[in-house]
């Protein structure tokens, strides 16, 4: 099970993997590396066989076809994966073995566990940063606790990406580990022997201390392009150089690194001398020569020995389309500077800015505007909702990652039963939409202590339902009519009666004034559609029908966040508490961002909506119809903001057929058929703890969600923050998409409802009105009775 690296050959990258595979043939050719063994991927196989892990893995790998499942999917997949490594003990011969040898070979000191998995570092596949590995850990226990975090790190979400982008077998992986000793260098870096840039060109960069900092973009580094042909040095790019990683003190038992000031003496003075630099550029030149093509090369110096402590070709050149296109896969890590970085940018600049010019766009009177006028107005909307929506993507989406972060900290610091135990910690944190059901829920309760409101209200709402289209003059008729009732009325009823129904009015008035200002304040796109706006009263109605809900504030256990809080806490020691202090703040707004972010973005987009609206009520007093106008759900489209605004300033426009848009196509509803197998239960992810039983209301369309009854089952393709208004109505969330982390499982877990993410074609195989149990727990979807049946 283990081989020194001293005995590796080249034909050993299936036992050892391609990292440990290239270091043994450098140290067989003359070259330096950290002394070191590679625990084989045998050892793998047989942990994962006789552990029983291998057929839990391939249970939670098949709740639903990997090909459809989305990232936040694979990251909650990859918890529950990783989290069955840290919990599973190796077999007892299994661990006394590896024991005794890892303690013979290493005793006391500091090594790195690194992951070197079949097919890493290869000129068809690099996995660069996508597994695993840890530096600075002491003694066999720890050894063999990183070992299997190492193993755990084929399951991680980028791990699986990778894999299924490559088109490589995910079920057939595994993994060897390299343990090697920890070389603490004065200065480290990495060296391309032909720039990726430039191929007439050779690049070396370094910093101060480790190279971890390097590698997660924590550190910058000093940068010097050299000619490949004379190895001259061409250029060098000092960084700002403020900080760097070193090895946890040895003293205070510290494992791991840690991120500390430069000192003063070295802030100004490069990381490498002009003739080390040059060593380096040889170094690079003596793999390539090896290997017979460019290498890109990891190394340290300590003292004045330069190590190798990796040589993989560079990717880059050898396929540069196709790698180039999976580079993303590597956004979803996000260092935890990075992610202060990203709060603060949209705490202090973002949210203030977008929500100044929604209050802006608030105040303009469209319908006083000219055609013209407004067609630019919709244009002018129109980008600054895009502007907005790209912000969105490049800021606010990538910082939702602290939440993971957090998750992923926290699993493998405190090792809980539960993968997602992390989430409780989280929750009870004051967000925007439960601010919002608070505000309905109070308003509904005054549609309780007032039958009169309420009855008001009814009429209303029924009165709108059975509004039809009339022509000119049946309306000219009906208002002569309205007019003589009113006069008869008015001689028939007493003055109290009158005074009654006046105060009647003014509570319905003022109730209304009521709403208008809540969806301004909370109002997403969905509140400028006039046909929403009653979907709203209808909503209200429903709520105040069923009995008061407990405030949502308080309901999580105090007492329970406190335990795990002190538990995450305690499994720090002395300064690196601060730091998990810290993440837990962090992950908290990141948390509570994922949910509001969305509300904010919301408003800038019913602006949009609203002028969008405005300019085909126009079109429409034109005697324009659908679809010579385009669909007021086309509002977020260029190319038919466009065609509407071309029709505003020019009354003779007509836009083509070709530039109408098709019918939408409803998530997970293709395919229907009566001949279609409905089964009796469906499987996915456990996203909100809880059972519960109700009738299914599903969601095709946005007007759908405002049928919703109270003690139902909400099933949609995923739950967008303007639509978590209904969820205290609900029994239960089931949707199609999936994740832990996802609008409807958080929203979800705030009010205690059992949720399940991930279920395949759940708006497919379920229909209005079959009888569900829902099962939070285990994941699983029981049609108890059919609709139909």
């Amino acid at each position: 099970m283990l081989i020194p690296i001293e005995e590796l050959r080249g034909n050993s990258g299936k036992l050892c993997g391609g990292k440990a595979s290239a270091l043994g043939f450098l140290h067989r050719n003359g070259m330096i590396v950290p002394p070191g063994t590679c625990i084989s991927t045998t050892a793998y196989n047989e942990y994962v066989d006789r552990t029983g892990l291998r057929g839990r893995i391939l249970l939670e790998m098949n709740r639903k076809p990997f090909e459809e499942m989305r990232w936040e999917e694979l990251w909650d997949l990859s918890e529950k994966i990783k989290l069955m490594f840290a919990r599973t003990p190796l077999p007892p011969e299994m661990e006394k073995e590896l024991e005794a040898e890892l303690f013979r070979r290493f005793g006391k000191k500091a090594v790195a566990v690194r992951s070197s998995a079949p097919g890493e570092d290869t000129a068809k596949t690099s996995f660069a940063g996508v597994h695993a590995s840890y530096v600075n850990i002491r003694g066999t226990p720890e050894i063999l606790r990183h070992l299997r975090l190492v193993w755990a790190s084929l399951w991680s979400d980028t791990a699986l990406l990778y894999r299924k982008e490559m088109g490589l077998d995910i079920f057939n992986s595994a993994m060897a580990v390299l343990v090697q000793e920890t070389v603490e260098g004065r200065s480290s870096g990495v060296a391309f022997g032909m720039s990726p840039e430039n191929k007439s060109e050779a690049v070396v960069e370094a910093v101060y201390g480790l190279n971890k900092g390097l590698v997660d973009g924590t550190v910058e580094p000093d940068r010097w392009t050299l000619s490949r042909e004379t190895g001259d040095i061409k250029t060098h790019m000092p960084a700002e150089r403020e900080k760097t990683v070193v090895a946890g003190n040895e003293s205070r038992g510290e494992e791991g690194t840690e991120l500390k000031n430069l000192p003063e003496a070295l802030k100004k003075k490069p990381p490498l001398t002009p003739e080390e630099v040059l060593e380096v550029y040889s170094l690079t030149g003596k793999a390539e020569a090896l290997f017979g093509t460019p290498q890109d090369v990891e190394w340290t110096f300590r003292e004045s020995t330069l190590y190798t402590l990796q040589s993989r070709p560079i990717t880059t050149l050898l396929q540069e389309d196709r790698d180039e296109k999976r580079r993303w896969y590597l956004s979803l890590r996000r260092s935890f500077e990075n992610l202060k970085e990203l709060r603060a940018a949209i705490e202090e600049k973002y949210i203030p800015a977008m929500q100044a010019e929604a209050l802006d766009l608030e105040k303009e009177n469209l319908s006083a505007t000219s055609d013209p006028a407004l067609a630019e107005e919709i244009e002018k909307r129109a980008e600054i909702y895009r502007k907005w929506h790209d912000i969105y993507w490049e800021e606010f989406i990538p910082f939702a990652h602290g939440a993971r972060l957090f998750g992923k900290v926290y699993n493998e610091t405190v090792n809980p039963k539960d993968p997602y135990e992390f989430a409780d910690l989280l929750s009870g944190t004051e967000m925007l939409s439960l601010e919002r059901n608070r505000k309905l829920e109070e308003m509904a309760g005054r549609l309780r202590e007032k039958p009169e409101l309420l009855k008001g209200l009814s009429a209303f709402k029924e009165n709108k339902d059975k509004e039809e289209p009339v022509q000119e003059n049946e309306t000219e008729l009906e208002n002569e009519t309205e007019l003589e009732n009113e006069t008869e009325l008015e001689n028939e009823t007493e003055l109290e009666n009158e005074t009654e129904l006046e105060n009647e009015t003014e509570l319905e008035n003022e109730f209304r004034k009521e709403l208008e200002a809540f969806i301004s304040r909370y109002g997403g796109s969905y509140s400028e559609s006039p046909e929403a706006k009653e979907g709203l009263y209808r909503l209200l109605l429903e709520m105040a029908s069923r009995p008061l809900l407990p405030p949502v504030a308080g309901k999580k256990d105090p007492d329970r966040i406190r335990r795990l809080k002190e538990k995450f806490l305690s499994s720090f020691e002395d300064e690196k508490q601060k730091f998990a202090a810290e993440l837990l703040d962090l992950a908290r707004a990141s948390y509570r961002l994922r949910d509001d972010d969305n509300i904010y973005l919301g408003k800038i987009e019913a602006e949009l909506q609203r002028a969008f609206l405005e300019g085909r009520k126009r079109l429409e007093k034109r005697g324009l119809k659908e679809p010579e106008i385009p669909p007021a759900r086309t509002f977020r489209e260029p190319a038919l903001v466009k065609e509407l605004t071309k029709a505003l300033c020019n009354p003779a426009y007509r836009p083509g057929p070709e530039k109408l848009p098709r019918k939408p196509q409803i998530p997970g509803t293709a395919g229907i058929t009566k001949e279609n197998v409905r089964p009796r239960q469906l499987l996915g992810n456990p996203s909100g703890p809880g059972t519960a039983e109700g009738h299914a209301r599903v969601i095709l369309k946005d007007s759908d969600l405002f049928d919703l009854k109270a003690g139902e089952v909400l099933i949609c393709d995923a739950v967008d923050p303007n639509m978590t208004f209904v969820v205290p109505l609900c029994a239960a969330i089931v949707e199609r998409r999936g994740g832990m982390l996802i609008h409807g499982a958080i929203i979800a877990r705030e009010y205690g409802i059992p949720c399940i993410t991930g279920v395949p074609d759940a708006t497919k195989l379920i229909k209005n009105g079959d009888y569900l149990s829902v099962d939070g727990y285990l994941g699983i979807v029981t049609v108890l009775k059919r609709r139909d049946l």
